[in-house]
């Protein structure tokens, strides 16, 4: 008789990052960007999975231990605030029932040379309260899109609280929820990130988060225009990626010291 050996797994949540929806994107986001059809091909794919769609704040009150999710959930992100952003990518999330969050660079969705963001059609700052009103929560991802681990406390400050303000005197109320440009985080970042007052914080990774993920760097896999829909169906299968939460790595660490070392020299650089 042969034994079958089984292993439980860490119930998986995929989160999903994305940037632009568009044909033609800049050069500089075009590796980030993913059209428009194949937009709507993923997003038809994440509904056939059978999987609950929630915002962030659902799985932050959740790793707070204040909420419950349902069995099988995935999480939508957006960062920077593109230009398709409030008009077409939040009408197909819409229309199909997707909630997502939308983390917002605001110095690159105001008007002069604010952000570190290469120029790219952006939204604006008075179009965050339409993204409320296609089912989205709004984010903080900095004022300039820095690397966050490479800053003095002051300029650190600066950036998580003055956009957090920011956002929250145009949407009338608390913005919980923030992005690290580029997921460059460290243990001095994500303190300052619970100090400015923001309840979670979303890294990269490219692996799937969990219900023991870290609040304050949740794992999410970042889309990329060479992914496809079968890449989709297998991370909401709960495969295709490793599961956070995960110790950083001797080269992640020696990538940081680097990055470091260089804006001592050359100043606070773009994220990306």
């Amino acid at each position: 008789m042969t034994i079958r050996r089984t292993t439980r797994r860490t119930p998986c949540i995929p989160v999903l990052l994305y940037h632009a929806v568009m044909d033609d994107p800049p050069d500089w986001i075009a590796e980030f960007t993913v059209g428009p059809k194949e937009f709507g091909a993923q997003l038809d794919a994440i509904v056939a999975s059978g999987r609950t769609p929630v915002r962030i704040s659902a799985l932050a009150d959740h790793l707070a231990g204040r909420g419950e999710l349902p069995p099988r959930p995935v999480v939508l992100t957006f960062d920077d605030g593109f230009a398709d952003l409030p008009g077409p990518t939040a009408e197909a999330l819409a229309s199909r029932g997707l909630p997502a969050t939308a983390y917002l660079t605001t110095g690159a969705i105001t008007p002069g040379p604010r952000s570190l963001l290469p120029p790219a059609p952006m939204m604006t700052l008075a179009q965050a309260p339409l993204l409320e009103q296609y089912g989205m929560e709004v984010g903080g991802h900095t004022v300039t899109h820095p690397q966050l681990d490479t800053l003095g406390a002051r300029r650190l400050r600066y950036e998580l609280r003055h956009s957090k303000a920011v956002l929250e005197d145009t949407l009338g109320h608390e913005v919980r929820h923030l992005a690290y440009p580029h997921g460059y985080n460290s243990r001095a970042v994500r303190r300052a990130a619970h100090a400015a007052g923001y309840e979670s914080a979303v890294a990269v990774r490219h692996a799937l988060s969990s219900e023991t993920d870290e609040a304050y760097r949740i794992a999410r896999l970042i889309l990329r225009r060479g992914h496809t829909v079968a890449d989709v169906e297998a991370w909401m299968d709960g495969e295709g990626a490793r599961v956070a939460p995960y110790p950083d790595s001797l080269p992640t660490m020696g990538w940081r010291l680097y990055r470091r070392a260089r804006a001592a020299v050359k100043g606070p650089e773009f994220a990306g």
